[in-house]
Order: structure tokens, then C-alpha cells, then sequence
């Protein structure tokens, strides 16, 4: 099944795990949209540099630490995703707790073990 996943925190570099993921996420037939700090390309993704109203999401994936994320909080919450998976560094109790309030389920996972045992 599609899932559409908008990964936050996207990197270029090869050996980041938010690039590891956003192949993953290709290879596994997702619809994969992502936002990071350097525009570019990662498996035909095109990686934002501005803030986009990316419509119909049905995850976040986290590859911001905690300090990062809090001037993005707003902005997932607006995106309206079904899910925020929070992968490892990136636990978040505070956004969790508004997650919660706005309906919004969340996980704290890896994306990359979700992918390859099949519980994406």
C-alpha cells in the first residue's frame, strides 16, 4: 500500500539515515516528498528547501532532533498527517503531548526497520 511520506530533515549525503530512508522509501513504492537544509535530488525526490503545503500525507518521518523540530511544529500539525514516526534521536515527549491533542497518531520507530520487516 502507498503510503505518501514527506521525509522532514532529508540530507543529501549518502550515509545519513534520512537518505538511506528516502531510498528505501522509493524502492519500496511510496510516494515520497522531502525537506532538508540543501536543495537537491535523492532517487528522483527533489528535496525542498521552502516549506511546502504537501497535500494528503500519511506520514512524517523525523530526522530532526528535538531542539530542531520546535519551529516545525506547527507546520506538521498543519500537514495533517496520520502518522509521525520518530526515529531514533529524534523522541520528542513535548510534541507528542500536541500531536495527541490534535489527533494525530505517532510512533517512535525507525523507518528503516519498519520498511524491511514490512510493518510500514
Amino acid at each position: 500500500m502507498n503510503k505518501k511520506t514527506l521525509v522532514l530533515g532529508a540530507s543529501l549525503k549518502l550515509d545519513r539515515y534520512s537518505n538511506i530512508a528516502l531510498r528505501k522509501l522509493v524502492n519500496y513504492n511510496h510516494s515520497t516528498v522531502a525537506f532538508g537544509m540543501k536543495a537537491g535530488q535523492v532517487e528522483g525526490v527533489t528535496i525542498d528547501t521552502q516549506l511546502q503545503q504537501y497535500q494528503d500525507l500519511d506520514t512524517i518521518t523525523l530526522y530532526l532532533n528535538p531542539t530542531r523540530q520546535k519551529e516545525y511544529y506547527d507546520y506538521i500539525i498543519g500537514l495533517n498527517p496520520k502518522r509521525v514516526i520518530f526515529n531514533p534521536g529524534t523522541e520528542n515527549p513535548e510534541l507528542y503531548q500536541l500531536l495527541t491533542a490534535n489527533g494525530i497518531d505517532y510512533e517512535v520507530a525507525c523507518t528503516l526497520v519498519l520498511l524491511s520487516t514490512n510493518q510500514y
